[in-house]
């Protein structure tokens, strides 16, 4: 079962390179995931984030206010992945 992230921001710079970001280490991964962008105000606040971008696995807020590396992003993937499965 394909997890789902979503990359919460309004379309700022920073929310722009986690979207890449996230893209690119899903593909590079192989893992079964579907990204999706959130950029509506109302859906952003629904999750109680103060600072974009922010990452959201399973309906659960990985982090926000930042933009990790690539490695980093890997790992919060996994984990959720994991979460998921167990």
């Amino acid at each position: 079962m394909a997890i789902q992230l979503k990359v919460l921001g309004t379309g700022c710079t920073k929310c722009k390179t986690l979207e890449k970001s996230v893209q690119e280490v899903v593909k590079e991964n192989g893992f079964d995931a579907q990204v999706v962008k959130v950029e509506d105000m109302m859906q952003i606040m629904s999750y109680h984030v103060m600072s974009t971008p922010a990452l959201v696995a399973n309906e659960k807020v990985l982090f926000s206010g930042k933009v990790p590396s690539k490695s980093e992003l890997k790992t919060y993937i996994e984990k959720a992945i994991h979460e998921q499965k167990g």
